[in-house]
This record gives C-alpha cells, sequence and structure tokens, in this order.
C-alpha cells in the first residue's frame, strides 16, 4: 500500500443510507465498528465521529454491542449513533464478533465496520516516534507484535464497508477523510455559528472572523426605530435597504464561502462569525440573520444568536432610559434644560 485510499464495498456510497430508514428505534440506530492496524489512526478517528455527533466507546468486547444497542434504542433515549472502537487489545473477543454484527442486522439495527489500515514501515515509524511498545510486541521486535496483528486483522478487513489507508495521511486530513466518507465533501461538512454583538460591551475572543458594519446609518436615531430591535422587521427592512447593505452581504458571503471551502479542507469544521455595530441591538443583528439565511442557501448548517439581546443588555438599556425619565412637570421644570441633556447623554451611551 503507497497510496491513500478509501474503499468501499460493491455498491455503497455513503456509509448509511437515509431512504432505508423504516422509522423503528432500531432502523434509526447506527453502529459504526471502528477497529484496524494500532498505530493506523483509531485514536484520531474516535475524536473525529465524536466531533461528528457519535457516541464513542473505545475498546468495547463485542458481546457487549447488543445489550448497549438495547438500551440506547430504548423509549427516550437520545442516542442514535454508536461507533464502537476495538482493536487487538480485545483480541479474545474477535471470534464473537462477525457473530455480534450479523446478530445486528438481524435486529435491523444498521451496523458497519470501518477499518484503518496503514504500511508496516510507517507504523514503525510512528511507534518510534510515540516511544511506545506495540499490543502484541511481549518482548519481541516491533516489527513481530505488526505482522501478529496483521494476520490476525486479514478477515476482518475482508468484511469492513470501508477502508482507509492511513500511510500518506497526517491526523488532519485523516479527520478530513473521514468527514467525505461519513458526511461528504465540501463545505457543507462545516458548522457555522453567527453571531450579533456590541464594539462597546467588548471584543469577542472566540470568533474567527468578525465583520463591522457600522458604516450602515443606524437606525437608533430614528425615533420610530429605536425601541425595537434587529429582530423586528421594521428595522431589518431599514437596514437592508440603507446603501451599501446588500452589495456587502453579497460580497462578504462569497468571501466566507472561500476561506469555508479551504477549512473544510484543512480539518476545520466549525466556524464562528461575529457581526458588530456599536450596541449589538440593530444594525449587527439584522446583517447576522441575513448572514446565515445566505450561507444556509449555499448549503451550510448555520446557527445564529444575538449576545447583547440574548443577555439582556437591551432589556437593560430600556429600564435604564424609564429610570433617568422626570416623574413629573414639576420636576422637568425644576431641573431646567440641563437634566434633559444629561438624560440625552445618557440615552446616547446605553444604545448604538
Amino acid at each position: 500500500m503507497t497510496d491513500e485510499t478509501v474503499n468501499h464495498k460493491p455498491s455503497q456510497g455513503m456509509l448509511f443510507d437515509p431512504s432505508e430508514e423504516d422509522g423503528s428505534p432500531e432502523a434509526t440506530f447506527e453502529v459504526l465498528l471502528v477497529t484496524g492496524m494500532s498505530g493506523a489512526g483509531r485514536t484520531r478517528a474516535a475524536d473525529a465521529l465524536e466531533d461528528m455527533g457519535w457516541y464513542v466507546i473505545d475498546n468495547l468486547p463485542p458481546k457487549m454491542l447488543v445489550p448497549l444497542v438495547d438500551m440506547m434504542t430504548s423509549a427516550g433515549s437520545t442516542i442514535h449513533k454508536l461507533a464502537a472502537v476495538i482493536d487487538v487489545r480485545s483480541r479474545d473477543y474477535f471470534s464473537d464478533l462477525l457473530k455480534v454484527m450479523n446478530h445486528l442486522e438481524e435486529l435491523n439495527v444498521r451496523s458497519r465496520i470501518l477499518f484503518l489500515d496503514c504500511d508496516d514501515d510507517v507504523l514503525v515509524k510512528r511507534y518510534e516516534f510515540a516511544r511506545r511498545p506495540h499490543p502484541l510486541q511481549h518482548g519481541r521486535r516491533l516489527i513481530d507484535g505488526i505482522h501478529e496483528e496483521r494476520e490476525l486483522l486479514t478477515a476482518l478487513k475482508k468484511e469492513a464497508d470501508i477502508v482507509i489507508d492511513t500511510s500518506l495521511l497526517n491526523i488532519h486530513q485523516l479527520s478530513t477523510r473521514l468527514y467525505e466518507v461519513l458526511l461528504g465533501q465540501g463545505p457543507e461538512t462545516v458548522r457555522v455559528h453567527v453571531f450579533s454583538f456590541g464594539f462597546k460591551y467588548g471584543l469577542p475572543t472566540d470568533a474567527d472572523f468578525i465583520a463591522d458594519v457600522r458604516f450602515l446609518p443606524n437606525p437608533f436615531w430614528v425615533p420610530e426605530l429605536k425601541g425595537q430591535t434587529g429582530l423586528d422587521k421594521p428595522v431589518q427592512e431599514y437596514v437592508m435597504d440603507s446603501p451599501g447593505a446588500q452589495r456587502f452581504l453579497a460580497d462578504y458571503s462569497r468571501a466566507l464561502m472561500t476561506a469555508i471551502a479551504g477549512f473544510a479542507k484543512e480539518d476545520k469544521h466549525y466556524v464562528t462569525i461575529g457581526v458588530g455595530c456599536t450596541g449589538g441591538q440593530h444594525r449587527s443583528v439584522v446583517m447576522a440573520q441575513e448572514l446565515a439565511q445566505t450561507l444556509r442557501r449555499h448549503g451550510l448548517s448555520v446557527t445564529v444568536s444575538a449576545r447583547e439581546i440574548d443577555a439582556g443588555r437591551y432589556q437593560s438599556a430600556q429600564k435604564s432610559e424609564r429610570k433617568s425619565a422626570p416623574d413629573s412637570k414639576d420636576d422637568t421644570d425644576s431641573k431646567g434644560a440641563a437634566t434633559s441633556d444629561s438624560a440625552a447623554q445618557k440615552e446616547g451611551g446605553a444604545h448604538e
């Protein structure tokens, strides 16, 4: 094996076909058995599967698969995808493995085998780098343990639904390859979260991208829009009808799609995008919502939130305004214009 490979059994495309579901708990439950040569990347594969939403269990004896599936397919269970990592450390159970897989099929549970392979010379280098013995070395040469494991796994490899040769793959390339096998290729494998925020409350530390939309007219200075947020239709129409708004959305979305496609290839499958204005109540909220919708139209999985509104800062600002307002005409007359100027300053500071 000198080239990286991803082999499927004949007539198989994606690992699971949703069209085959019959609606029963067992039919909608998926079991993926992850096995292969020690040092071929099972640990990294387990991490990637966990990131994709699989419930991962390492070094599970095959006989425990059936009762575990029974428990997870019971009423009320929220787990629908189980990935069990089984390797040569559980060699006493390998004779039962195929019987268990057949039994799962009889129960109408969809089960597949993912086999990770690697060239012997690459495995030797990886073990030397890790400075750990092979599980089957037992005081012998490292290559002896590798050869024994390969012989033990020969029959299992023939039964595998997916075989990935990791000889020429680093850990990030292996993760990307797993995403391609399980979820497909391209930017669609990247999950995106878009959130709005106010610069006056601090820059977010967890954003991969930050867009500044303070160049757009501020609805705060429009009396009938001042008390609303970017979640209200009048504010949305005002912001998106502003000069430059539509062009910014189109150009920024196009740039993001280029970057996200590159992230997918580099094993980065989570992207966070911040959209900011002064107070995080109007312009940024509208643009974040519009950006999320645009990215969804490109096939991406996108969630959206409003940091300042979710934190209750909008409600706090409104309460602050009400407290600063005069209680009566007498109060207004006695405090004079200076009080009005002070209240106006507070209003300007409480919003965008």
